[in-house]
């Protein structure tokens, strides 16, 4: 990513947007959160981490009324998409979401993770739809806006909505409280995760609720303020130094 002034950043769409559900799913061998988002009679699964004929009808089960639009991934690690192919035998062709260079990426992610750790993730197959910043997921009343944050993975995003129930964004591996996620795996850079922090740090309101890949929540006030690395990087894209940051 570019170095880029501030006029290079995204312009969201803050205002209210419908009422969602959110369901927080934990599974997989490295304890991934896969969330599932309702809003009407339908739904998006982001980041369907493992056993996905499982999670499908389970889905299933507990919806009856509600139809899956779409399997999104905030990156392409195979905690992150190894329940992918799993769901779309459940439920059939649901499209699969993720972005470009994470789709080129994911093969060598699932390879890797497979050789170090000894974890077997299934490959999920083409995607339906590659995702660039400035995109939207729409469904039910509801939709989530595209925000790149590279830097775990090349290709990593950010899903933020504004809704009739908060401000949420579905972050990822990209931050987590106080910190960010690896960047010493295959395709980590850690000036462009800096970077992402504090582009997120600039564009997503102070009271977005983050729903992290692994482990708990906290928001962007709360980073903004205690987060070194988001304050670093936030720093840099509005050129003053972190002792005058708000």
């Amino acid at each position: 990513m570019s170095n880029a002034g501030p006029a290079s950043l995204p312009m969201l769409d803050t205002v209210p947007n419908g009422a969602i559900h959110i369901e927080c799913i934990i599974n997989g061998p490295v304890e991934t959160n896969t969330y599932i988002v309702c809003s009407k009679d339908e739904a998006v699964v982001i980041d369907p981490a493992w056993e996905g004929e499982k999670l499908a009808r389970e889905f299933v089960q507990n919806h009856p009324s509600v139809k899956v639009k779409a399997l999104v991934c905030t990156h392409g690690h195979g905690d992150h998409v190894g329940g992918v192919a799993g769901m779309r035998r459940v439920l059939g062709d649901v499209p699969f979401l993720i972005s470009k260079d994470d789709a080129a990426f994911m093969p060598g992610a699932i390879k890797g993770m497979r050789q170090m750790w000894g974890i077997d993730t299934e490959d999920p197959g083409e995607p339906t739809r590659l995702l660039s910043e400035g995109d939207a997921v729409e469904f039910g009343g509801a939709h989530l806006q595209v925000v790149e944050t590279p830097g775990h993975t090349p290709g990593g995003i950010v899903l933020f909505a504004a809704t009739e129930t908060g401000n949420v964004a579905f972050v990822g591996d990209t931050l987590f409280p106080g910190g960010h996620g690896r960047v010493d795996l295959e395709g980590g850079d850690g000036a462009q995760i800096i970077r992402s922090l504090g582009k997120m740090a600039a564009v997503l309101p102070a009271d977005t609720l983050c729903l992290i890949g692994h482990g708990g929540t906290t928001t962007i006030g709360e980073e903004r303020k205690s987060n070194m690395f988001m304050r670093r990087g936030l720093a840099q894209i509005e050129g003053e130094p972190l002792d005058k940051m708000r």
